[in-house]
């Protein structure tokens, strides 16, 4: 009978982390996922596949820890000693990390590091595969029109810089100490489950509230930034893939195609039959719905970022020819979901 496989994940109570569980445990795994003690319940997102310890021969399996605590990360490491670790803990907002920079810097680039240095010192380095997720953002001011596997990094954010270390320290481990260690660079993925404070789901949300009157307007920063959308369930699927690797590499995921935010929230509206109307340039833009003849998005200049990445396109040929991976979601389908389960919850 062949051995089941053990995964961890860090960050499991997060969009990805949830809809990674979901796959493992479909795959047959026993994931356990590592989650921060709080007053306030946080794991509404695994909520759907968590099972009481008194159970037996349980799937999924939830511990006290945090990737920035290097006591707690080594202790589960041991105690489990995985097959699989996926990293996808992390302050993962780019705004945000502009306001708090050195707790970034701290789970999302030392978080990596301590992971890392726990495989070693278990010396779990021929059983246990590590996945980081990387980010579009490590590219920042971009370098060429299409952004793959060789292109330069040049991250504008605390959050970019932080993952640019984490993404360089897990290459230094795999080459220094033989770790199966790879990277996924993953373009910009929303979902149902995405955080409220996100440009997409923030925009979902909001137009829908403002549909039922439950809301009178949007306000939101920058317009024009260019982004490369796709569904969280198609990158977690490349996640996966990437583990189930003969060798460890690093893999951009993306859909290739670009869109701006104005773009997004044109098809959003239309979805919910708005009619928009856009008005004025600069700060002074806003649109007008005109079946009600009110104005229902601002821009707010504490929006905006004090650095932006304006132009971000995944060049992810490596990952269709060697992962045999293609998205199954384009940003229209992607859009539909987003709606359906943001009107089902309301």
């Amino acid at each position: 009978m062949k051995k089941k496989k053990i995964a961890l994940i860090f960050g499991v109570t997060g969009q990805d982390g949830s809809y990674l569980s979901e796959l493992l445990i479909s795959k047959g795994y026993e994931v356990h996922g590592v989650i921060r003690r709080s007053s306030s319940i946080n794991t509404n997102r695994v909520e759907h596949i968590y099972q009481d310890p008194h159970e037996k021969k349980r799937k999924f399996i939830l511990h006290y820890g945090d990737v920035t605590d290097s006591t707690s990360v080594s202790k589960i490491i041991k105690k489990i000693k995985p097959n699989e670790i996926y990293n996808l803990a992390a302050q993962s907002h780019v705004a945000v990390s502009f306001e708090v920079p050195e707790y970034t810097a701290n789970a999302d680039a030392l978080g990596t590091l301590r992971i890392l240095e726990a495989i070693k010192f278990h010396s779990l380095e021929k059983k246990t595969k590590f996945y980081q997720a990387g980010t579009s953002e490590m590219y920042g001011k971009i370098q060429s029109k299409l952004q793959n596997e060789k292109t330069v990094f040049y991250p504008q954010s605390p959050y970019g810089v932080a993952k640019l270390y984490a993404h360089w320290i897990t290459v230094n481990y795999r080459e220094a100490y033989g770790l199966f260690a790879s990277n996924g660079i993953l373009f910009n993925h929303e979902s149902p489950r995405r955080g409220e404070t996100f440009v997409t789901k923030k925009i979902i949300a909001g137009l829908c509230k403002i549909k039922q009157n439950k809301q009178k307007k949007l306000y939101l920063g920058n317009l024009y930034a260019k982004r490369d959308w796709g569904h969280a369930k198609d990158y977690c699927y490349a996640m996966w893939k990437i583990l189930q690797q003969k060798n460890p590499d690093d893999f951009v995921i993306s859909t290739g195609k670009q869109y701006t935010i104005k773009q997004f929230i044109n098809k959003v509206a239309d979805r919910l039959k708005f009619k928009l109307k856009w008005l004025g340039t600069g700060l002074k833009e806003r649109a007008l719905d005109k079946n009600t003849n009110k104005i229902i998005i601002e821009l707010d200049k504490k929006y905006f970022r004090p650095l932006d990445v304006e132009n971000l396109i995944g060049d992810s040929k490596k990952a269709r020819k060697i992962l045999k991976w293609k998205p199954k979601y384009n940003l229209d389908s992607l859009i539909d979901d987003m709606i359906y389960h943001q009107l089902k919850n309301m």
